[in-house]
């Protein structure tokens, strides 16, 4: 199992917003770019919008569970944001890494 990092840092996110390929459906947002740090890194974003606290944690850990079934296909050295959807704690992670899956190979990061 690969341990891949995680985006701590507004640059990095802010960086992925501007410069980055993206991709979106109904639960979930991708945010995607090569980077120069040698290894996987990811980030979560949720917002107040999501709900409160439980909704929005609930959204996180999901969106993290499904990134960690994917991460070893992962080629090369690419930074994520993950931008969480309204509908993202309604469904079950299956949905999302359904999705999620989709939208890597539609950005070209797996295969």
């Amino acid at each position: 199992m690969v341990k891949s990092k995680t985006l701590k840092e507004n640059k990095d996110f802010r960086r992925l917003y501007y410069r980055g390929s993206s991709c979106a459906s109904s639960c979930l947002v991708t945010y995607a770019a090569k980077n120069r740090a040698g290894s996987v890194r990811y980030g979560i974003t949720t917002s107040k919008k999501i709900g409160g606290a439980v909704e929005r944690n609930r959204s996180k850990r999901v969106i993290r569970a499904a990134f960690a079934e994917l991460e070893g296909r992962v080629k090369g050295n690419w930074d994520f944001v993950f931008v969480a959807r309204s509908a993202t704690s309604q469904v079950k992670m299956q949905v999302i890494l359904e999705q999620m899956e989709s939208q890597l190979k539609k950005l070209g990061v797996i295969e």
